[in-house]
């Protein structure tokens, strides 16, 4: 299934898209939220939607799109999980993996504007695959325990302000990760069942221009690696999300210039949409 939520900010409407076509949830859910996970929500969706028991949502066409899920309670965040990455950052790629963290209020919709931070010079990119937890994770056994606690995918962009993330950070990356609107979300969920999250190919491009052209199956970590080894040091809640790094191509390396007000980024994964944020 493809999940979504439309609408003003503060005011999504959670929605279930068959083809273009975006059915309302108001009936079954108040969001896609932790509860929504717990309570089966997912099912009844389902259940529903081959019933043609769901109403269109009228207007969906010319709606915002917001981020596919409402503010989790946590944003876990998985660096230099590219090797080509960790080498054009001027490391080693990590024998563990280099965990840090956003706040939840850097969630927003993947076409909102993008403010750039005061005294910003360093603005940068990072198209990642986004890992929405769908039930409770602590202590599991194994990486195949892993899927199982997966709710969906999600397209994600991990803005970075570097000076703050490397050189005002006092050792810590969270500074350069948490300003306003520095996770652009979506623009919708796929459940595991319709994604081949080992392969799947994540791009970027600033205004027009080539930047990052990689695929998941170069990460250092995968994505059942990543879910369980975070079990073994903090709970995962329904709701929460795990960024899962980027690949190489961004302004760190040098090749690239920063973004500045009026530059355009987007970004794409097959299957999971494309992103387009204007930075102001």
């Amino acid at each position: 299934m493809r999940l979504g939520r439309l609408g003003p900010i503060g005011a999504e409407v959670p929605v279930v898209w068959r083809g273009d076509e975006a059915y309302d949830l108001r009936e079954v859910t108040t969001d896609i939220d932790s509860a929504f996970w717990t309570s089966g929500g997912p099912d009844v969706v389902s259940r529903r939607l081959e019933a043609g028991d769901l109403p269109l949502l009228d207007g969906a066409e010319g709606m915002r799109v917001g981020a596919p899920i409402a503010r989790p309670g946590a944003v876990v965040c998985v660096g230099l999980n590219y090797a080509a990455h960790a080498a054009e950052s001027g490391v080693e790629p990590p024998k563990q993996p280099v965990i840090f963290l956003k706040t939840p209020n850097t969630v927003g919709g993947p076409d909102d504007d993008v403010r750039i931070p005061l005294r910003s010079s360093k603005t940068d990119w990072e198209v990642e695959l986004g890992v929405v937890i769908g039930r409770p994770v602590s202590y599991l056994g194994s990486s195949e325990e892993s899927l199982g606690c997966v709710a969906g995918f999600v397209l994600t962009n991990d803005l970075s302000e570097r000076t703050f993330q490397l050189e005002e950070s006092g050792g810590q990356w969270s500074k350069g990760k948490c300003c306003p609107g520095f996770t652009p979300t979506g623009p919708w969920l796929v459940t595991p069942d319709e994604l081949d999250h080992g392969s799947l190919a994540l791009r970027s491009w600033v205004n027009g221009e080539p930047r990052q052209d990689s695929t998941t199956a170069d990460m250092v970590f995968g994505v059942e690696h990543l879910v369980w080894n975070l079990s073994q040091y903090l709970a995962l809640e329904p709701g929460d999300l795990l960024l899962t790094g980027t690949p190489e191509g961004v302004g760190l390396s040098g090749r690239f210039p920063y973004l500045h007000a009026g530059d355009v980024c987007e970004l794409e994964i097959p299957g999971l949409g494309r992103q387009r944020q204007t930075f102001v």
